[in-house]
């Protein structure tokens, strides 16, 4: 019986278009394969970059600062090197599809700080534990063994989420440590120090950790009530009274920081922490607007109160003047360091070849400064660079994370480092007052390595997540 046209079968074209879900899936999948070898190889090939980098600004000065190379400090650092290989090939393991980037960025930080503390070691005559620059060396060691056990125990970010409350408890606790008597430390008029033997500790650093983890686990659960109602006052929804509660209990406690540890820049840190991470949550700019009224308020306040605020914002509007140039905890700090940025010039000194220790806290709070009069304008845009593309990939991680707990973790955390970096590079430059926080990475002071070797860590894990997140196919 002759076949109709009606029944007559009709080619089909097959295209990748037009591809069946089961073939598609399976070709995700291979490049899926093939993208951690091709990520952990251009991380080896950057950190390899980012080591030789720092040996040669080590070199340089040892040259420049005593006329000879000196093996130990190379020997010593090189063991960093070897840590940070190892952090690499643990990821090859535990976490193969994380941010190629973030490793390579953090390792030429701490190593740019290391080599910048040494060389104000040599202009002291500082050397063995009682040398800055071995201190950090040390302390790198341990905040990176700290950061290969964060990749290897937590498989799951999400699990952070169950400890919240753990976090916020723990937050608390490490910012109200400095304040007991027998441990807590007053340094350079701030009590945010704890003190056991002959080891000093900043806990405060940590808390910033865990009350990022505690504010992202928080709002994740109270964004719909803190974002859908309110009343409308020109064009914005402002939140009821009921819901204004956690905005004013981070408040209150910046304002006891601030008040009790004398500590400006923790204070603010916190503050802005939580009001971007509200911000991020419910999409309201009534937040910020609240935030930021709340602020101003309580600025002026401390203003007018703490005689500690009014010095800092006197020295800032005018650190030229004889009276603010002499007094106790004047400007004197802030115009050598300002004097220093200056001396760089464009190109710089020269690693070993300039004058930072003429500057108070050359190695910790001004390390900035320090970098800027050796390495000159062109070093400092290359530094910030690097902290903008820092930021940035964390951002980027928390915004295309797969998860709401995710997403405003990893926007947290970039953020953080985001800020601390501003208050302190406006503190040294007199963009803002200064405040006494320590640059991310490049400072001295191994409990803000410790803090931020996690956050890298942490901003990993989340990279992984997002990438490692199965593939959508939609049905044909």
């Amino acid at each position: 019986m002759p076949v109709t046209s009606s029944t007559k079968p009709v080619p089909v074209q097959t295209s990748p278009v037009t591809a069946s879900p089961r073939t598609s899936l399976t070709n995700t999948i291979r490049v899926r394969l093939r993208v951690p070898a091709r990520l952990r190889n251009l991380e080896l090939v950057l950190l390899l970059i980012a080591c030789g980098i720092v040996a040669f600004a080590i070199v340089l000065v040892q040259l420049g600062a005593l006329g000879h190379v000196d093996s130990t400090i190379v020997t010593i650092s090189a063991g960093l090197a070897v840590l940070v290989l190892a952090m690499h090939l643990v990821m090859r393991v535990v976490a193969p599809q994380a941010d190629p980037l973030i490793l390579p960025i953090i390792t030429l930080l701490n190593g740019i700080g290391i080599a910048e503390i040494y060389r104000i070691d040599i202009a002291f005559g500082a050397s063995g534990w009682n040398s800055a620059g071995i201190r950090q060396i040390v302390w790198t060691g341990m905040a990176i063994i700290i950061a290969i056990a964060v990749l290897i125990l937590i498989r799951n970010h999400r699990v952070l989420q169950r400890y919240r409350y753990i976090a916020m408890f723990t937050g608390v606790v490490l910012l109200l440590l400095p304040m007991l008597p027998g441990i807590g430390r007053t340094i350079n008029g701030a009590r945010v120090w704890i003190g056991i033997g002959p080891f000093s500790f900043q806990p405060g650093e940590l808390a910033k950790v865990a009350l990022a983890i505690f504010f992202a686990g928080y709002l994740v659960t109270a964004r719909d009530s803190l974002s859908m109602v309110g009343r409308k006052v020109l064009g914005m929804r402002f939140p009821r009274a009921r819901d204004l509660g956690p905005i004013l209990v981070v408040f209150a406690a910046s304002m006891i920081v601030l008040i009790f540890q004398r500590d400006l820049g923790t204070s603010l840190l916190y503050f802005g922490l939580f009001l971007v991470m509200l911000y991020v949550a419910t999409g309201r700019a009534s937040w910020i607007v609240l935030g930021l009224g709340l602020f101003a308020i309580g600025a002026y306040i401390v203003y007018k109160a703490l005689p500690y605020v009014a010095g800092r914002v006197h020295t800032w509007l005018d650190a030229f003047s004889n009276v603010n140039y002499n007094a106790t905890g004047g400007s004197y700090q802030i115009v050598q360091g300002i004097f220093g940025l200056a001396h760089g010039g464009i190109l710089g000194t020269g690693l070993g070849l300039g004058a930072p220790q003429k500057t108070p806290l050359a190695n910790s709070d001004f390390i900035f400064s320090s970098i800027g009069e050796e390495l000159g304008l062109i070093g400092i845009f290359a530094v910030l660079a690097l902290y903008l593309l820092f930021v940035s990939r964390g951002l980027r991680i928390g915004f295309t994370g797969q998860d709401d707990f995710g997403r405003l973790l990893g926007v947290g955390l970039a953020f953080v480092i985001a800020l601390q970096v501003f208050i302190v590079i406006g503190g040294v430059t007199r963009v803002i007052p200064l405040t006494g926080l320590t640059t991310p990475f490049l400072a001295a002071g191994g409990s803000s390595l410790v803090a931020n070797w996690i956050i890298a860590a942490l901003l990993l894990r989340l990279s992984d997540a997002v990438r490692s997140a199965p593939p959508v196919v939609m049905p044909q």
